[in-house]
């Protein structure tokens, strides 16, 4: 059997979003090139005026959403009738396929938050299926103990574990793993799927093939390393441990054309994504809507 290793290294950016909502952002050095995936945002701030608010109401299609909350919390609303919060530990799935406009506003009272949204690419078959939500509180999702730390199953499947929300696209797995100093993980994702690890606290050592003895690469908090190579791959912590979501998906090897919130497959598709949420047509009852070319 052979061994994953690190391809690139990409460093999260300062952006905002929402209604000026302060983020750190990670996409391929390409725009699409960490196929199925899309993108992943990091919103963290103890000060209440960078996030208060919030992301108010927007329409998406053609893409599923993954938020994940460390500390504090959202309340999420759509126009399915969806409202519900998220809070520290829990997560929340969203496909949003042929249309959701929906909101993601902070708690009330909360003065520090930390999280993660990530956007994972709809196959051409699915972009225009019905949306689908699904969300899950810290104490429902599955966790494997380990020697030197824990693995969370926050989305899919790992290990016999699987999460309630368990439909995403492309077979895709994020996991959640802490590790003590010094601790290690040996991760080995499905053959096949694209695999990343995202530091949010300490830093990890991973192989580095362009290091000779052997030698490991430290990849930060802030930090993402994209894998390749078939096989496992050895995580370890630093000497101030680790906390880091692991991300797997297959890739679907589709052309992309994105607009904003709207992710399809031509730039035809994303008119008609436009011109629908204009005319309302986005959200309305599949029985109802009558495209246009």
């Amino acid at each position: 059997m052979g061994s994953k290793r690190i391809r690139q290294v990409l460093d999260s950016h300062a952006a905002s979003d929402g209604a000026g909502v302060r983020i750190r952002r990670i996409v391929g050095q390409a725009q699409h090139d960490l196929d199925p995936f899309l993108m992943l945002d990091e919103i963290r701030s103890d000060q209440r005026e960078e996030f208060v608010a919030g992301f108010p109401s927007h329409p998406h299609r053609g893409i599923e959403t993954l938020t994940v909350m460390l500390e504090g919390g959202f309340e999420h609303q759509d126009h399915l009738g969806h409202r519900a919060a998220i809070r520290a530990g829990g997560a929340q799935w969203m496909s949003t396929g042929r249309g959701v406009i929906h909101s993601e506003m902070p708690l009330p009272g909360e003065g520090r938050i930390h999280g993660f949204q990530l956007w994972i690419n709809l196959p051409a078959a699915d972009k225009l299926r019905e949306p689908d939500y699904a969300q899950a509180e810290a104490a429902e999702l599955p966790e494997l103990a380990l020697e030197h730390g824990r693995l969370r199953v926050i989305a899919g499947h790992h290990a016999g574990m699987t999460s309630p929300i368990g439909r995403t696209a492309c077979e895709s797995a994020v996991l959640a793993l802490e590790l003590e100093p010094g601790g290690r993980f040996r991760w080995s994702p499905p053959p096949g799927h694209r695999a990343l690890v995202r530091p949010f606290s300490g830093a990890v050592q991973l192989p580095d093939p362009s290091a000779s003895g052997g030698a490991a690469a430290g990849i930060a908090s802030g930090q993402m390393a994209v894998l390749d190579g078939e096989g496992a791959i050895d995580i370890t912590a630093g000497d101030a441990g680790a906390g880091m979501l692991l991300l797997a998906g297959r890739p679907l090897g589709e052309p992309i054309v994105q607009y904003g919130p709207f992710v399809m497959n031509t730039a035809s598709e994303i008119r008609q994504a436009i011109r629908d949420y204009q005319s309302g047509a986005l959200v309305a009852p599949l029985s109802d809507v009558t495209t246009s070319t």
